[in-house]
């Protein structure tokens, strides 16, 4: 579970003005810090949380051999017992987020892909914690996980602002939500935007291109 498409999306998406403090909830190997120290100018500060110890060492790993060394720091804890002295003007996550179904035999795959250490509740109360009153909350899920943290969350004061709905194709439905929330109420009822990694002929988009070219090598 080290890189996927899906949280390539949501590193290359996630809008960053005015972002100067940033927390990633379950950095797993460090891609989402990665990914936006390098749409980011100085000064900032990203720390990352991660509480399984092998993924921690490797988020360390891969931030000190990365240009991005001073800035990113790795917290091998749970979210529930990290602390912070100042708020965060962006929170970003790509959370275990299957409810204890479609569980695989091998125990590293079921921590990243399941809420057993983090549950949606706790998600929420955790971005409640440590957002700044203006600051945003970006993170991936699945679209009947996004509901549920939609809900969880609405108590706190968050709103949704702006969504993307991931597809694999023009054919098939949407199998991610790439959604920001604020304490600012929107105007208006939020439509998705809709974001299909291949095209009918298996290609990859134009759009997912122009989104992921600063990143990936083969284009």
């Amino acid at each position: 579970m080290k890189v996927c498409t899906d949280a390539c999306v949501l590193g290359a998406w996630t809008p960053l003005k005015e972002s100067h403090r940033i927390l990633d909830i379950g950095t797993g190997t460090g891609l989402l810090p990665l990914m936006l120290a390098q749409r980011l100018t100085a000064p900032y500060h990203i720390h990352a949380v991660e509480i399984d110890p092998n993924s921690a060492s490797q988020a360390r790993t891969n931030v000190q051999e990365s240009p991005f060394a001073e800035t990113i720091h790795i917290y091998e804890t749970s979210i529930q017992a990290f602390t912070s002295e100042h708020p965060y003007d962006l929170i970003i996550s790509n959370p275990p987020f299957f409810q204890n179904y479609l569980r695989s035999p091998n125990e590293g795959r079921n921590r990243a892909a399941h809420d057993e250490r983090l549950s949606l509740a706790e998600l929420a109360a955790a971005v409640d914690r440590h957002l700044a009153p203006e600051g945003r909350f970006a993170v991936l899920l699945p679209v009947f996980e996004t509901d549920l943290l939609a809900k969880g969350i609405r108590p706190y004061g968050l709103h949704i602002q702006q969504q993307l709905a991931l597809k694999n194709d023009p054919g098939k439905p949407a199998f991610r939500l790439l959604t920001l929330f604020s304490r600012q109420a929107p105007i208006a009822e939020i439509t998705p935007e809709v974001l299909c990694i291949r095209d009918e002929t298996n290609e990859y988009t134009p759009d997912f291109v122009a989104l992921l070219k600063d990143y990936y090598l083969i284009f």
